[in-house]
């Protein structure tokens, strides 16, 4: 496959992605941390890499936010989903390293 048009794929997939996630924390109110970081731009397995700091740091601030169920391809997990808000307050805590995560942070924080 030509180069500019596998860069142009993966541009219109993360941005699929992206819109994706951001619609379903729209329409729902809440989602899970990793959905929230996929909304601000980030791929999955950054997603999920971030996702476990920001749990780490709303158990030190203490935010809880509302248990749930999340099925992916036929299992059920428990989840915890936060609202834009919650997210918010978590990433004013969060102090990342890589420049994308830092990227992401802001996203977070101004996605409130």
């Amino acid at each position: 496959m030509i180069q500019s048009s596998r860069t142009r794929r993966t541009i219109l997939r993360d941005r699929a992605r992206t819109n994706r996630a951001t619609a379903r924390i729209t329409r729902r109110g809440a989602g899970t941390l990793a959905t929230h970081c996929i909304a601000a731009g980030l791929r999955p397995r950054a997603a999920r890499s971030v996702a476990g700091t920001l749990r780490k740091t709303a158990a030190e601030l203490a935010v809880t936010g509302t248990p749930g169920i999340s099925y992916t391809k036929g299992r059920a997990r428990t989840c915890t989903r936060y609202t834009r808000t919650q997210v918010a307050q978590i990433a004013i805590a969060y102090r990342p390293r890589k420049p994308a995560y830092k990227i992401a942070r802001v996203r977070l924080t101004l996605a409130a």
